[in-house]
């Protein structure tokens, strides 16, 4: 069985290092490099060749946005590479910009989450499997926010319908969704059905639909 080949770049050792001890317990999964600054990030993913970056959304040499300009570099350089993004703060600028080019194969997760049971694994094999992974704790924000907004389009969808949509806004395929709400996956379909219809998407495929809903939201929060 072919490992899944990663490379962390983080500046900060014992974070990076704690990475490297999750993702070494992990079975089929390979870390085939590390660094610490955006530069050698570059260098070192033309070196290795790696399936999957997971990145520091702040690095050296500016400690701003590093991780999203290495991820719309990598989408030019080495499309086929997914990134997953660590951020320490909820900003929905980063996110929108991490995904506005496409949101297949790229993750925002926070790093408040990496310790919890199987997040970072759940994150990294998603993108790695050209899925989008977007933080529940970012999406549940993002959703309040704009829950609050009566002019936005949330207020048409039931309380259901927002809880299905933060699952579909967080990658979260029907089969999960259905699981972790003890329904069936034909019931889910149906929720998504309504909730694109209300969000005037039912023209699109279903994978640009789900891009596209999420996008309406993390579009009209940071506008």
């Amino acid at each position: 069985m072919t490992s899944l080949r990663v490379v962390v770049a983080e500046d900060h050792l014992l974070v990076r290092a704690g990475i490297e001890a999750l993702l070494g317990e992990e079975e089929g999964v390979e870390v085939v490099g590390s660094c610490g600054r955006y530069e050698e990030l570059l260098e070192l993913v033309d070196q290795k060749n790696p399936d999957v970056v997971i990145t520091d959304i702040r690095m050296p040499p500016t400690m701003t946005d590093e991780g999203i300009r290495a991820a719309t570099v990598l989408r030019s350089t080495h499309p086929e590479i997914a990134v997953l993004v660590l951020s320490q703060f909820l900003d929905p600028f980063y996110l929108l910009h991490l995904i506005q080019e496409g949101s297949g194969g790229r993750g925002y997760l926070l790093k408040e989450r990496i310790a919890q049971p199987g997040e970072l694994i759940l994150a990294l094999r998603t993108v790695a499997g050209g899925g989008s992974f977007i933080d529940p704790v970012v999406v549940d924000s993002l959703m309040s926010a704009k829950a609050r907004d009566d002019e936005g389009p949330l207020r048409h969808l039931t309380s259901r319908e927002r809880e299905i949509m933060a699952e579909v806004a967080a990658g979260r395929s029907n089969l999960a969704i259905a699981t972790a709400f003890g329904v069936s996956e034909r019931t889910v379909e149906k929720y998504i059905n309504s909730i694109f219809l209300k969000l005037g998407l039912q023209g699109d495929r279903d994978t640009n639909r789900r891009v596209k809903a999420a996008l309406m939201f993390l579009d009209s929060t940071t506008s």
